[in-house]
C-alpha cells in the first residue's frame, strides 16, 4: 500500500509554511474532533489521520524525511508509528477534550506529617522508634468501600459511570467541549445508596496505631523521611497517602556537631597543660584516654579518627575533635598563690604584688 499523502490529509499544498500547517490543523481538529461527532467512527478515524499528519509535518527533520523518500524515515518508516494524538491536541486547546484522563474510581489518600525526636546517638548509628500516630484508616466492616456490609455501590446516573460530565459551549471558533469532575458522585463513577453505619460511607475512620519508624544512621537534625503508602487512607477503598517524619536531634551536651564530625571541649588546669597528662574523653560509645602533650596551649586540637557520626548511606563515620581549654584558676589559697609567685620570680616574671590592707582582708574574707 502506498504511503498516504500528508499534504492532501492536511488539505494544504506541500510547500505550506508552518504558520499554514498549523491553521488548517486547527480547523480540521476542531471539525472531526470525536467530542463534536459523538458515534462518528468515520470522522473519528479522519481525525487521527488528521493529527498524526500534523504530529510529522510540524518537526522539520521529519518533514524533510518525508519530502525526500515519501516516508517518515525518522519513525521506522512509518508515517503513522509514533506520537499522541491527544497529546497535539491537548498542546493546541488546552486538554479540555473529553478524552482527557478519567477520574473515575478513589483516589489516594493526602499525604500527613509528624515530627519524632531522636538523640545524637540516634542519628550517629541509627535507630527504631515506635510513634502513635491518629490518621484515617480502612473501615473494617466495610472494607473500605463505604457500603453498607452486603451492598455495592451503584453507577451514577448523571455521568453514567465515567466519574466526569461534559459540557458543550459555542464560541467564535465553533463548538468547544470541556470536562469536569461529577458533582453528584464526586467524581468517583459510583454512589452508595447504603453507607456504612461505622463510616458513614466515607470507607475509612480516624485510628489510633502504633507505627514503626526506622531511622537511617547518619541523619541531621531537620532531615525529613518519607514513607509511602504509610498516610491517611484515601476515600473509598483509595491507596494510603504518603506520611513525611520530620526528625529533631536533641541536644547533647557532649557534643557540637558539623556534618559528620563531631567536637567536644575538654578542660584541663594549667599545671595539666603545662606538664602533659592523660585525659579521658568521651566518644558516643565509651569513653577513651588520650595524651596532653607538655606545653600545650589554650585551644590545642586532638583529632581522633572515626569517632563521629556514620556516614548518611555510605560507609565509615567522621571523626571526634578534641579542642582543649586551659583553665586558669580564679581563687588561690595561700600556699597555691606562694607557690605561683616563687614560680614567677624564678621563671623572671612580673606580677603584681599581692594586695594589702583592709579592702584586701575584706574580699579574702568572701565565700
Amino acid at each position: 500500500m502506498p504511503d498516504p499523502d500528508l499534504y492532501a490529509i492536511l488539505e494544504v499544498d506541500s510547500n505550506a509554511s508552518q504558520e499554514e500547517l498549523k491553521k488548517s490543523y486547527r480547523r480540521l481538529a476542531r471539525q472531526l474532533h470525536p467530542d463534536a461527532n459523538p458515534d462518528d467512527h468515520a470522522a473519528e478515524a479522519r481525525f487521527k489521520e488528521v493529527s498524526q499528519a500534523y504530529e510529522i509535518l510540524s518537526d522539520p527533520e521529519r518533514r524533510a524525511n518525508y519530502d525526500r523518500f515519501g516516508s517518515d524515515v525518522g519513525a521506522g518508516g512509518n508515517p503513522f508509528g509514533a506520537g499522541s494524538v491527544q497529546d497535539i491536541f491537548d498542546m493546541f486547546f488546552g486538554g479540555v477534550s473529553g478524552h482527557s484522563a478519567q477520574r473515575r474510581g478513589p483516589q489516594p489518600g493526602p499525604d500527613a506529617e509528624i515530627s519524632l525526636d531522636i538523640t545524637l546517638d540516634d542519628a550517629a548509628f541509627g535507630a527504631t522508634h515506635e510513634v502513635t500516630v491518629t490518621l484515617p484508616r480502612r473501615c473494617t466492616t466495610c472494607d473500605g468501600t463505604g457500603c453498607e456490609p452486603g451492598t455495592s455501590p451503584v453507577r451514577c446516573e448523571e455521568c453514567a459511570g465515567t466519574g466526569e460530565v461534559r459540557r458543550v459551549r459555542n464560541s467564535i471558533l465553533g463548538q468547544m467541549v470541556t470536562a469536569m469532575p461529577c458533582s453528584r458522585c464526586a467524581g468517583m463513577g459510583t454512589r452508595i445508596e447504603s453507607p456504612c453505619g461505622d463510616c458513614r460511607g466515607e470507607g475509612r475512620r480516624n485510628e489510633t496505631t502504633s507505627l514503626t519508624v526506622q531511622v537511617p544512621a547518619g541523619v541531621e537534625d531537620g532531615s525529613t523521611m518519607r514513607l509511602s503508602d504509610r498516610g491517611p487512607a484515601g476515600l473509598r477503598g483509595g491507596a494510603n497517602g504518603r506520611l513525611f517524619v520530620h526528625l529533631r536531634v536533641t541536644l547533647d551536651e557532649r557534643f557540637e556537631r558539623h556534618g559528620d564530625d563531631l567536637h567536644h571541649e575538654a578542660h584541663i588546669a594549667f599545671t595539666q597543660a603545662s606538664l602533659g597528662a592523660s585525659l579521658v574523653v568521651p566518644t558516643l560509645r565509651e569513653s577513651i584516654e588520650i595524651d596532653v602533650v607538655p606545653g600545650s596551649p589554650n585551644g590545642t586540637v586532638h583529632r581522633i579518627r572515626h569517632e563521629g557520626v556514620n556516614h548518611l548511606h555510605g560507609r565509615g563515620r567522621g571523626d571526634l575533635y578534641v579542642h582543649l581549654v586551659v583553665d586558669v584558676p580564679t581563687e588561690l589559697d595561700e600556699t597555691t598563690e606562694e607557690l605561683l609567685r616563687e614560680l614567677a620570680a624564678h621563671r623572671g616574671e612580673a606580677v603584681l604584688e599581692r594586695p594589702s590592707g583592709i579592702f584586701h582582708r575584706r574580699r579574702g574574707s568572701k565565700k
